[in-house]
C-alpha cells in the first residue's frame, strides 16, 4: 500500500480514528506522518504503561482517597510517588497498597486478577482442569475445619479422596 499524501514510499503508519461514530483510516509513510505531525513509538516502556495506567485511574470513593494519602511505614513510599515513578519501594507497598493495585492489576487485565498462563505441552485441559478443582477442594476443606464445621469437612475429604 503507498502513502496516501506522497504516493511514492510505502504506507508504514496506519491511523484510524472514529470522529462522532464515523470511522477514518490515514495510510502514510514514515516521512509524512511526521510532517503531519504525528508521533510515532515503536516501543512502550514498562513505567510509561504503568504511568499512563496510574494516570487514568481516578479514586472516587472515600477509601480510595484514604489509600491515596497513606504511606508505607518501611520505606515512607506513598501513591503519589508510585505515580511518579511506578516503581514501588519495598514489598511491604504490596500489603499497603493492595486494594489500589487490584484496581490497577484489574483494569489492565480487562477484569481479570488471576493470571491462569498457559498449558504445558503434554498435559491436557483435563488434567489442569481436575488439578484445579482438587486445590479449590483443599482450601474448603481448609475453610471448614477451621470453621469446625465436621461433617462438610469429612464430605470434602471423601471428594479428595475419590478424585485421587
Amino acid at each position: 500500500m503507498q502513502c496516501e499524501l506522497c504516493k511514492v514510499k510505502a504506507a508504514t503508519v496506519h491511523l484510524t480514528e472514529i470522529i462522532d461514530g464515523r470511522r477514518t483510516e490515514s495510510h502514510l509513510c514514515q516521512a509524512c506522518a511526521q510532517k503531519e505531525g504525528i508521533s510515532i513509538k515503536s516501543q512502550l516502556s514498562l513505567n510509561e504503561l504503568l504511568s499512563s495506567l496510574i494516570a487514568a485511574h481516578e479514586q472516587t470513593d472515600e477509601q480510595g482517597a484514604a489509600e491515596a494519602e497513606k504511606s508505607c511505614p518501611v520505606c515512607g513510599m506513598t501513591m503519589d510517588m508510585f505515580r511518579k515513578q511506578a516503581v514501588l519501594g519495598c514489598p511491604n507497598d504490596y500489603e499497603v497498597f493492595g486494594k489500589t493495585l487490584e484496581q490497577l492489576i484489574e483494569k489492565a487485565h480487562d477484569g481479570n486478577l488471576m493470571h491462569k498462563g498457559k498449558i504445558p505441552a503434554g498435559v491436557s485441559q483435563e488434567e489442569v482442569s481436575n488439578t484445579n478443582k482438587k486445590e479449590e477442594l483443599k482450601k474448603q476443606l481448609d475453610r471448614a475445619v477451621a470453621a469446625e464445621d465436621y461433617e462438610l469437612a469429612a464430605k470434602l475429604r471423601d471428594q479428595l479422596k475419590t478424585m485421587q
